[in-house]
């Protein structure tokens, strides 16, 4: 069994970044001290989970992670920052800030480095999630020590609901946009200042507009949809909230 380290102080640790084709550091003091932060690990970037759901429902319920008084979101793996940071750049999470424990020092120090040899991972971390404030962890959430790759309790809407369980939001929101239309992005903000997260389908790069007729009965952007339920584009979304 992997042991909680709730009321301990989180391993001090430096992370080597590569950023803007420089070398940065970042400290376990510089991160945490003096901070509310949430940071969630897994066994590897690009991996299936971690890319299809770990990650990306953190990404998505970041605003109201942020609402909640979190300053940052953390996405730890035990992998090279050049790695973490195509892994960042292809899942567009741009609301999440990637440590790269290449070392798997940080993982060491907090008992969460695991031998994963037998699949070809060589030493990873265990997956897991933890809010930690002022350096000090308030809760951890453990995936159970079984076999395989579990995912049960380090997902995004279970800490949500922990830091306070009436920020978890019930609806289901998606969006079709283009990067440089004004009304998409008045769409967006507009479901922000509601205090909403939503997927946003990209159909300059994913879909064609005879793909986005058929689905939506329009070829204009954005159109938007609530719990399966068509709103439509900027104007509809306003009437809806109004």
């Amino acid at each position: 069994m992997f042991a909680n380290k709730e009321g301990h102080s989180v391993p001090q640790v430096t992370f080597t970044i590569r950023d803007n084709e420089q070398w940065l550091t970042r400290t376990s003091d510089e991160i945490f001290r003096n901070k509310k932060v949430v940071l969630f690990a897994l066994p590897g970037a690009f991996t299936p989970t971690c890319s299809s759901t770990h990650l990306p429902r953190y990404n998505e319920l970041a605003q109201q992670f942020y609402q909640q008084g979190i300053d940052e979101i953390l996405c730890l793996s035990v992998n090279d920052t050049f790695v973490m940071n195509a892994w960042a750049q292809d899942q567009q999470a741009q609301n999440i800030s990637f440590l790269p424990d290449g070392n798997g020092e940080f993982s060491q120090a907090i008992g969460m480095l695991v031998d994963k040899s037998t699949i070809g991972f060589g030493k990873r971390s265990w997956r897991y999630a933890m809010l930690v404030e002022d350096g000090v962890i308030k809760k951890m959430f453990i995936e159970p020590d079984v076999e395989g790759d579990p995912f049960e309790v380090s997902d995004a809407d279970t800490m949500l609901a922990y830091i306070n369980p009436e920020a978890v939001q019930q609806q289901k929101i998606a969006i079709f946009t283009k990067p440089s239309c004004p009304y998409c992005k008045k769409a967006k903000a507009l479901l922000r200042d509601q205090g909403l997260s939503f997927e946003e389908i990209d159909v300059a790069n994913n879909l064609s507009l005879t793909t986005l007729k058929a689905v939506t009965g329009n070829d204009t952007v954005p159109q938007t949809f609530i719990d399966g339920q068509h709103i439509g584009g900027s104007e509809a979304l306003a009437s809806y909230f109004s």
